[in-house]
């Protein structure tokens, strides 16, 4: 019968100390973080035993092993399936983490062995992806031509989860959560300028406007965590205004571009994205006042873990450019 997590932690060990004592990773195995990361995600043991190609009593009995290990219940039993306890919900959070880095230390070795001079995954928000970042990728590349480089994009909030997953190695973006402060470190690199869009040719095209113009047009906005939308909102809130309810709310930037160019509907989005349409007679940059500003954004790497050469000369080179003096 299987035992109470209070039951595992009063047991003792062969040498007398308790289970809580001990370090956990002593006996952790890979195979053990896929287990929990398989339950979390398929529900029951049966599904996640199929998804890692083992038996359902090899799972369960991996999975009693691994609760032992961490003296603690990590999922409760019930009608529903499998359900993350808070302590299960923290170790499997960790455990995606840990398996992300595993995998791309296992591509970065393989790379390395084959001849290959290790790899770089940055994210960038859009606003940054096709200036400032962009430069510094091709600088890198010209001086490391054979650095396999991964570019990633597009909102803060997505590429922070991808940062803090251990997927990427950096990223130049901003925090678009308060909980970003204890897990990241932000250096500002520049300042990102937005402006309100609309197609060739709207009727809002000519003349200053301002936001109680655009209360009631057509807007297509990003997700409520974007930064942008974020200062967006509050804009119309110091403005003591209705904030607009014709909307399309979408997490595309390449989407939002599609939805402007063809409809009546206006935009924010960074000035660096839109340029080209502009130039292009696409798109007009409405001439709003006040002006809707965003704080700048910055590197942002996970606190106490160094970085790759590779990674701290791109660094370098977003350092000196944002400087301009590159």
């Amino acid at each position: 019968m299987k035992q109470s997590a209070s039951a595992i932690a009063k047991r003792d060990c062969p040498d007398g100390r308790d289970r809580l004592d001990r370090d956990i990773t002593a006996n952790l195995k890979v195979r053990h973080l896929s287990l929990i990361v398989a339950l979390a995600d398929h529900g029951t043991t049966h599904s996640a035993a199929d998804a890692l190609n083992m038996t359902q009593s090899t799972a369960s009995k991996m999975l009693r092993d691994v609760e032992e290990i961490f003296a603690a219940s990590l999922f409760e039993r019930s009608p529903r399936g499998m359900v993350l306890t808070p302590l299960g919900q923290f170790a499997v959070d960790n455990a995606r983490a840990q398996l992300s880095r595993l995998q791309r230390f296992s591509e970065e070795f393989s790379a390395r062995r084959a001849g290959g001079y290790g790899t770089l995954a940055i994210g960038a928000i859009t606003g940054a992806a096709p200036d400032l970042v962009a430069r510094a990728v091709a600088e890198i590349k010209a001086r490391r031509p054979q650095l396999a480089v991964a570019l990633h994009g597009e909102t803060s909030d997505g590429i922070l989860s991808e940062l803090e997953a251990g997927r990427l190695d950096l990223a130049v973006g901003r925090f678009s959560a308060e909980r970003h402060r204890t897990v990241f470190t932000f250096e500002p690199l520049a300042e990102e300028r937005l402006v309100v869009v609309a197609r060739a040719g709207h009727r809002l095209a000519s003349g200053t406007r301002r936001l109680d113009d655009l209360q009631d047009c057509a807007w297509a906005l990003q997700p409520k965590s974007n930064p942008s939308r974020q200062v967006l909102d509050a804009a119309f809130d110091r403005a003591a205004l209705r904030r607009p309810r014709d909307t399309i709310e979408c997490s595309s930037i390449l989407l939002i571009l599609n939805l402007v160019q063809e409809s009546d509907a206006v935009a924010l989005l960074p000035m660096a994205v839109v340029q080209a349409h502009q130039m292009a007679g696409l798109f007009t940059v409405l001439d709003i006042r006040p002006e809707i500003r965003l704080s700048g954004f910055g590197l942002v790497t996970r606190r106490k873990e160094p970085l790759e050469p590779a990674a701290l000369e791109f660094c370098d080179i977003l350092r000196a450019r944002a400087r301009g003096t590159a």
